[in-house]
């Protein structure tokens, strides 16, 4: 009998990456990307004229259905494989993407009485207008001495489940009222593919304060911070099951639909950057990897939970099995080299000719330092009032220097980042990078590696996180033991490796002290200079 194969749907911010993978060869046999019609919802609702607040971001639902519909026939029109041979199917979304449904799954979006209310829709992870709710509900846990703070850096981020409901329950009393569920995208979809709400312990261990061993904060806390609010697991509910679980099988109407046979099984939810670590194929300690997007989440496993600050939280069995999972991340990637190319260059698409003249400047030549903190900062200071700052700018400065600036600042911030993981005896030798930038910008992998002095490799893959999806997919429908096995059979070939060169090492040795000290002085020190002007800025953009 030929080989099974798998299918991986990876949920970005701004499109649906679909994968289909050879769970025999580990080739990638088809893909496909689907941009979202809507993409990131920051200023007026779909069809409406009801305009959105700052620090606002949405997504629509259908956008989702729309990539499952369009993707998957699109898989399996350029795939020379019979359908029957499917076993599988596994997704990602970002994280900590959240949606209000009613109790037969609907988002409440959908219905014409709730479509203009913001809070109906659902919450992309960089909406951060809950921002005072997760100040909020850190000060009061520090306060209270709450044992759970220090799994998530001793800091709880407005990215998160809680702030995000705590909004909604204090914004629109109806839309929380008629809410059933509010849960993680990742789960909607899989609970549309199947008919069944399942909902993992990923997301719940990262994102909503909840572990398997103490459950979910005290409903205490929560009343102690916002007094009246409702048990946290009424929304969140109460049973969360492992990763690699099958959630069922598709809707018979959906086998139809889409072309996929009846016996395919569909795997529990997951989330875009963990899938990245097996799909890259990583299973061991060590290795820091990144997945390098819109924003960037950094992944470290470990076979100890060491409650170090700084990052945005550590789960046993998180990522892996056997092993806890540590992630940490850069709030503002992708989306702040478009800014750049966008706005203050005015020449968007304009990235290669760029990359070119950027890698032709010397190490520490372009006389920048930039604070990568155009969305916030993620980690390790936990603070989305944060914004970015380009220092050394003169009337010489070009466009060239500013983009290599940027890319700098995304290396020196990757550097923090590790230094806090073996600043608290987490070992790391090595960077495993992937996503779009890490296969197009071979610039920014070697300023990985120079700013870090570790060896950066990309796995050579159309889509790791999709990759990473098809095999918890096949690990549910039962084609191997465990997800170590899956990866053994089809880790990914190494695409490019990146050496440190030790004289740009040098060089951004010092450049990088600078970067600390600005951090220390901006981020830490005198915070608050940031937080008055975003917060004048806000009066000021409503009045």
């Amino acid at each position: 009998m030929p080989p099974t194969c798998s299918i991986g749907a990876d949920f970005g911010t701004e499109s649906g990456r679909l994968l289909l993978l050879d769970l025999g060869s580990g080739e990638e046999l088809a893909t496909a990307v689907v941009p979202y019609p809507n993409g990131v919802i920051d200023r007026i609702l779909p069809g409406t004229d009801t305009r959105l607040g700052a620090d606002w971001a949405l997504q629509d639902p259908a956008d989702w259905v729309h990539v499952i519909e369009t993707g998957i026939p699109a898989l399996l029109r350029a795939a020379p494989v019979a359908p029957e041979r499917i076993v599988g199917l596994g997704i990602d979304v970002t994280s900590c993407t959240v949606l209000p449904t009613d109790t037969s799954g609907t988002p409440l979006c959908q219905h014409a009485r709730w479509r203009s209310r913001p809070h109906a829709w659902p919450k992309l992870w960089k909406h951060h207008a809950a921002q005072g709710v997760a100040d909020r509900l850190t000060a009061v846990a520090a306060a209270r001495g709450e044992e759970f703070l220090a799994r998530y850096g001793g800091r709880i981020s407005s990215e998160w489940y809680f702030p995000k409901l705590i909004e909604l329950w204090l914004e629109d009393r109806e839309i929380y009222e008629a809410t059933s569920a509010f849960l993680e995208a990742t789960d909607w979809i899989v609970w549309w593919l199947t008919g069944t709400l399942t909902r993992q312990r990923t997301t719940a261990g990262y994102k909503a304060m909840w572990s398997r061993s103490d459950g979910l904060p005290d409903p205490g806390y929560f009343d102690a911070a916002y007094p009246g609010f409702p048990a946290p697991e009424e929304k969140l509910g109460e049973q969360f099951v492992a990763l690699g679980t099958p959630a069922g099988r598709l809707r018979p109407e959906l086998t139809t639909a889409l072309g996929l046979p009846p016996e395919l099984v569909v795997a529990v939810g997951n989330v875009d950057s963990f899938v990245s670590v097996p799909g890259s194929g990583v299973t061991e300690p060590g290795t820091f990897v990144v997945a390098i997007g819109t924003s960037i989440c950094s992944m470290v496993l470990a076979e100890t939970e060491v409650r170090l600050p700084g990052i945005t939280g550590v789960a046993a069995d998180g990522i892996l099995p056997g092993l806890y999972g540590y992630e940490a991340g850069q709030a503002a990637v992708g989306d702040m080299l478009a800014w750049l190319t966008r706005t203050l260059l005015e020449a968007p698409g304009s990235f290669g000719s760029l990359e070119a003249a950027a890698a032709a400047i010397p190490a520490g030549a372009c006389g920048l330092v930039v604070l990568d903190w155009f969305n916030g900062n993620r980690s390790i200071l936990a603070d989305a009032d944060l914004s970015g700052t380009i220092i050394g700018l003169t009337l010489q400065s070009s466009r060239a220097e500013l983009y290599r600036g940027m890319l700098e600042a995304i290396g020196f911030g990757n550097r923090r980042i590790i230094e806090n993981f073996t600043d608290h005896s987490i070992a790391i030798d090595r960077i495993v990078a992937n996503g779009g930038i890490a296969r197009a910008s071979p610039l920014m992998m070697q300023l990985l590696a120079d700013t870090s002095g570790l060896t950066v490799t990309v796995p050579d893959s159309a889509g790791v996180p999709a990759r990473g999806a098809a095999l918890f997919g096949a690990v549910a429908a039962g084609a191997f033991t465990g997800i170590e096995a899956a990866v053994a059979a089809t880790r990914p070939a190494a695409g490019a490796h990146y050496v440190p060169d030790p004289e740009a090492a040098a060089v951004y040795d010092r450049v990088y002290d600078i970067y600390r000290r600005l951090t220390d002085l901006l981020g830490v020190e005198h915070a608050e200079l940031m937080h008055r002007l975003k917060a004048i800025a806000g009066e000021r953009r409503h009045q």
